[in-house]
């Protein structure tokens, strides 16, 4: 686990990036927390490190945790989280050491910790999802019903965990991989790629992904990065392609030559064969003559 910071929603609104294209966005307000405590392993048995949030009346807390904040030399804040860290993240962070944004930066992927609107008691359709029996053939103040939820006699019971009507909504959910479009140091502010669970002024906990992800500095950069990839696999594609047009002609030119080269071929041995048969007939005239100049 990494350390985190906590903030409140402010709400969500859009900006356009420097393509033009509309980035839907949520605003969390974040203003500095502050370290309250730094447990360690000796003492408490595992190592996190303990940070306060928000700001609060000393009239308004009570004087057990107010003790706490006065020996830390931190002013009261609205509440305390921790963030496990190993030995390696723990250096450098001190008691009363104030964290601010700048522990994250534009295009960097956060996971985002919030409690979800409560919508109250509801049924198994809304629920769970589950499909609506038949409007009519008969059906008569069931449309919306469950149905069966258990046996009729082996076991003869609902299982624990069965789905039905029940509270819906105000539980604790994690979104992650959402990307930080927009740091603004100045008004505390940061700026998140999507929407994140909770209602406006809600506490929010933000912290580095724990997928792997490598930081970019701004999203348009990274399709600006894979639309420059995809053109030059376009370009390697075409330069293939001329290149293997260029080998099929090479080879074609090459199979001409060997053709001119086996017709060349060919006439030579006829032309020796011509030669070969005239020197024959030439030797058969001259033995035929021999004989005649004998007689004489």
């Amino acid at each position: 686990m990494s350390l985190g910071m906590i903030g409140q929603k402010a709400g969500m609104t859009r900006i356009f990036d420097s393509t033009g294209i509309s980035v839907p966005v949520t605003a969390i307000s974040v203003s500095p927390n502050q370290i309250t405590q730094i447990k360690s392993m000796e003492r408490d048995g595992y190592k996190a490190v303990q940070v306060s949030y928000g700001v609060r009346k000393e009239s308004k807390t009570n004087k057990a945790i107010l003790g706490h904040y006065k020996k830390a030399s931190v002013a009261p804040g609205k509440g305390l989280m921790e963030f496990r860290l190993n030995e390696k993240e723990i250096e450098g962070l001190e008691v009363g050491k104030s964290i601010d944004l700048s522990l994250f930066k534009e295009g960097e992927h956060v996971d985002i910790t919030g409690t979800t609107l409560g919508k109250g008691f509801q049924g198994g359709v809304k629920r769970h999802h589950f499909k609506t029996q038949d409007a009519t053939h008969g059906n008569s103040l069931s449309h919306r019903a469950l149905g069966s939820t258990g046996q009729c006699q082996d076991p003869g019971r609902v299982f624990k965990g069965k789905k039905m009507a029940g509270q819906l909504g105000n539980v604790r959910n994690t979104i992650q991989n959402l990307v930080i479009i927009k740091i603004l140091l100045d008004e505390n502010t940061i700026l998140v790629k999507g929407s994140i669970p909770g209602h406006d002024g809600s506490n929010v906990i933000i912290k580095p992904t724990t997928k792997k992800y490598t930081p970019k500095e701004i999203l348009t950069k990274q399709e600006a990065k894979q639309e420059e990839v995809k053109q030059e696999a376009k370009q390697e594609e075409v330069k293939q392609e001329a290149k293997q047009e260029e080998v099929k002609q090479e080879a074609k030119q090459e199979e001409v030559k060997q053709e001119a080269k086996q017709e060349e071929v060919k006439q030579e041995a006829k032309q020796e064969e011509v030669k070969q048969e005239a020197k024959q007939e030439e030797t058969k005239v001259s033995k035929t003559e021999k004989p005649e100049e004998g007689k004489k």
